[in-house]
């Protein structure tokens, strides 16, 4: 099997195999060239232009080098408490490689800006996220490709099926592999590692940086018990605990300076409400429709904002960054208040847009950062971090009233005539 390189900026080169090449040149996989990472954040941070493209090669070469570390350290806890064999830890190693590699493809335009456009589960009130469609891609358009590359068919058999449950955590499907679903999606992941440190590099900030290396260099397998059952998780080393809370506190930091910047946010609410008024019934195709899903991009998108931008104002006022207004700003509680006064200048003649920001900094019970104690015993990392622990108990985010730009003074003049 031939191997391939790339450079990257974060970690010097990104090796792929040929089968991962036709993977990778697949145009479904080749559209993530056309969605940036950080939707419009790049009219903040001019360098924020980087795409979910290097993204997932970045996530890829990151958890092949989780999965490495921890079949080296938790060998034997993996034989003996999974029974895994070497041949069964190289098709799991492929698979996650795949897994880390794909997990993104059903992002919209914008990326996380349209998942707010994403129409809702037939028979329930949930919209479909990107998960759903990355799994509908993978099923469907690149089926072939992965399933019918004779090197897989030759040594490891691996169906698109096996990835898409792998990205849901579907054990009902895969089984024990389930466990190494950690390495792409949790709080110690890679796809986590990678953009707080790619995010942070092409934006010149600071916020995001976390010491990656010494991250992997610390990653141990231990048993976790809860209610009298064992499950082997992956963790941290009781030396290492630091610098999981350091990755913790780097999110912490870098939300509220990057991704619910004010300005960032604006463009999200005009994003949202431009592309509600261009997309037939104000949402994207379904995952049930995934071919016509995958005709929008940010470039599909610009163009139809540029064909619709003499009769549809959201269209108008992006292309030319005229973004609206922040005229007030207030923490989660106050969301009410923040309603009551976009009525207040809207008995004015005020047109006003709120918008929620929330972030939820640590979860606990599944998604647990883990410390692996010198007796493979595995804790949460809340009992060792004062700080982990207060965030675990916490949910933090702003409301926000935006007017356009033109009725910004007249709003703040208004909102100082308003009582509540």
């Amino acid at each position: 099997m031939k191997w391939f390189e790339v450079r990257d900026p974060i970690y010097g080169f990104v090796t792929f195999n040929e089968w991962e090449r036709d993977i990778i040149n697949h145009w479904a996989f080749q559209r993530l060239r056309r969605i940036r990472q950080l939707g419009l954040t790049e009219m903040v941070y001019p360098g924020a232009a980087h795409t979910r493209f290097e993204h997932s090669l970045g996530v890829m070469h990151l958890a092949t080098r989780m999965f490495d570390i921890v079949v080296e350290i938790g060998g034997s806890i993996l034989k003996d408490r999974l029974d895994y064999e070497k041949s069964g830890l190289e098709r799991d190693r492929q698979l996650v490689r795949l897994a880390a590699l794909l997990h993104d493809l059903g992002h919209g335009p914008f990326s996380h800006t349209s998942e707010h456009i994403m129409p809702i589960i037939p028979g329930t009130q949930k919209h479909y996220d990107h998960e759903d469609y990355t799994c509908a891609v993978i099923e469907t358009v690149m089926k072939d490709v992965i399933e019918e590359n004779s090197f897989n068919k030759t040594n490891f058999g691996i169906k698109a099926r096996d990835i898409s449950a792998l990205l849901k955590g579907d054990v009902n499907s895969i089984g024990q592999r389930v466990f190494w679903k950690t390495l792409i999606s949790g709080q110690l992941d890679a796809d986590r590692g990678d953009y707080l440190i790619r995010d942070s590099h092409h934006m010149g900030v600071k916020y995001g940086v976390c010491d990656i290396d010494r991250l992997l260099a610390t990653l141990r397998v231990g048993i976790y018990v809860e209610q009298d059952e064992e499950r082997v998780v992956i963790g941290i080393g009781e030396d290492g605990w630091r610098v999981a809370e350091s990755l913790v506190i780097a999110r912490y930091h870098i939300f509220p300076q990057v991704y619910l910047h004010k300005t960032r946010r604006a463009y999200d609410v005009m994003l949202t409400h431009a592309l509600q008024e261009i997309l037939k019934n104000g949402s994207l195709p379904p995952p049930n429709h995934i071919r016509r899903f995958l005709k929008w991009d940010d470039i599909c998108a610009w163009r139809k904002f540029e064909a619709n931008k003499k009769r549809n104002r959201w269209c108008r006022h992006i292309i030319a960054r005229n973004h609206i207004r922040c005229v007030m700003e207030k923490p989660l509680h106050e969301e009410k208040a923040v309603r009551q006064c976009a009525q207040g200048l809207g008995r004015k003649g005020i047109e006003g847009f709120v918008d929620v920001a929330k972030k939820e900094w640590y979860k606990t019970k599944e998604d647990e950062i883990f410390v692996i104690t010198e007796h493979e015993e595995a804790k949460p990392l809340s009992e060792f971090s004062r700080v982990i622990k207060t965030l675990s108990e916490s949910e933090s985010g702003t409301v926000r009233l935006f007017v356009w730009s033109q009725d910004k003074d007249n709003a703040l003049d208004t909102i100082c005539s308003l009582r509540y």
